[in-house]
């Protein structure tokens, strides 16, 4: 059922006349959706079992991985989103809020269980079948050539025009993806107690880019963060720490990273790691409102979000407060992976002795870099999306409008492209090896 973006389309529609189009969209309805209209749904499918990929080059270890062993608990633990003392604003960024996070992030999330078992662990001679990975040299030297021939194309297009109205409030924009991935045997989860960790794929893109038609290239310049609790935070009190496991990678690191494995153990024998399915596809910004952060995002796939999208806390439109990690200071137990990131002087400068700070995009261009995601009760996207003074006084645009300017052209690639199955088109994956986007469990 086709639905209606807000009246801030008005400013989106004069720039997506300037994008390409397609005398035959890729829709369900098989024309063109006029400028502020949601395209309609296609139908949604069920993940099927995949197999494995074949064995190759030991790829590096993950936030998986590198978590410390721990006692395994009540796994309704592991999914419920608790009551818990309410949050202090992120504007204080004090060593007070890194206390507060313990409850947050459980402990079985830090041992086996987060790979999907309950009862054992990955010997040490287990053999293991995973994804080849490339050396780091080689990526960044052939990594972007090799991914924009795997994607097909670019579909980002500089505007000089477009940076000049950008407000400065917006910190970093670009394309989004959520995936999660079923436990360990589950290759079609049922219910949220069914995902191992879930994963956000950001891809950052020029402060003046506007889009056209085809899927995004590839800069490799592409991050991926995990989640270990699985959901998001969908009120004040949720305040879930996020890792960055990838960054600066191509999408053939991230497609490796996303795919299935099979290894060997000694009691339970052959066993599956499912393929990670996606959830969802968009825009998002960084934003700035002064001395808060936040990650916002609109959701473009699915065109109305259903059962699985609101289970893990995913809105049509929504933000969190975000908030670093100083990785010099203490974390509770379980709240923290083994190494922190290698941030230079200047920047742990930026901390002057303080737990946290506000997120600021270089610093998920550290691998391993933990920060907060924090919700909001309502009016999300609002609150990270006021206006500044600075940019009032230089007659820029709001930060909601070129949100909303970039997903409307978003849709309409996405309605050129392949609809749902952009998301694969974009991250050059076989639509064939991983799981339909899903909508219903």
């Amino acid at each position: 059922m086709a639905g209606t973006r807000s009246s801030a389309r008005k400013a989106a529609s004069a720039a997506a006349s300037s994008s390409p189009t397609s005398s035959q969209s890729q829709s369900a309805a098989g024309k063109d959706s006029a400028p502020g209209s949601k395209r309609k749904g296609g139908p949604t499918t069920s993940p099927q079992a995949k197999r494995g990929r074949k064995g190759g080059k030991k790829e590096q270890a993950t936030i998986e991985d590198t978590l410390p062993n721990q006692a395994i608990e009540d796994e309704s633990k592991d999914t419920e989103m608790k009551d818990q003392p309410e949050a202090p604003s992120a504007e204080s960024h004090e060593p007070p809020l890194a206390e507060d996070v313990s409850t947050e992030k459980p402990k079985q999330e830090d041992s086996a269980t987060a790979n999907g078992e309950s009862s054992e662990q990955k010997p040490q001679d287990a053999t293991t079948i995973e994804p080849q990975q490339m050396p780091e040299a080689d990526a960044k030297q052939n990594g972007t050539e090799e991914a924009n021939q795997s994607t097909g194309g670019d579909a980002v297009e500089e505007s000089p025009k477009r940076e000049e109205s950008t407000p400065s409030s917006i910190l970093e924009k670009g394309i989004i993806y959520f995936f999660f991935r079923g436990r360990v045997g589950i290759n079609e989860p049922s219910v949220v107690n069914d995902i191992a960790r879930s994963y956000i794929i950001l891809r950052p893109l020029p402060h003046g880019a506007k889009l056209g038609d085809g899927p995004i290239g590839d800069a490799g310049h592409n991050r991926m963060l995990a989640l270990p609790k699985k959901v998001l935070p969908v009120s004040p009190k949720d305040r879930f720490m996020t890792f960055v496991e990838k960054t600066n990678v191509t999408m053939e690191e991230i497609k490796n990273s996303l795919s299935a494995s099979d290894y060997m153990t000694k009691t339970a024998g052959s066993r599956h790691t499912p393929a990670a399915a996606p959830i969802g596809e968009g825009v998002y910004a960084i934003t700035s409102t002064g001395r808060e952060t936040h990650l916002a995002y609109i959701l473009t796939i699915p065109n109305e979000v259903s059962e699985i999208q609101d289970d893990v806390g995913l809105r049509q439109r929504g933000s969190f407060v975000t908030s670093a990690k100083n990785p010099e200071t203490a974390a509770p137990a379980g709240a923290s992976l083994p190494k922190g990131a290698e941030y230079p002087k200047e920047i742990l400068d930026e901390f002057r002795g303080r737990g946290w700070m506000p997120l600021e995009p270089k610093l998920l261009d550290y691998e391993n870099t933990q920060f907060l995601i924090i919700g909001h009760n309502d009016d999300a996207l609002e609150k990270a999306t006021v206006p500044q003074p600075d940019d009032e006084k230089q007659d820029k645009q709001e930060p909601k409008e070129e949100l909303e300017k970039l997903e409307h052209e978003d849709e309409l690639r996405v309605e050129h492209l392949k609809g749902d199955d952009t998301v694969f088109e974009d991250l050059g994956l076989s639509s064939k090896e991983y799981p339909k986007l899903q909508t219903t469990w």
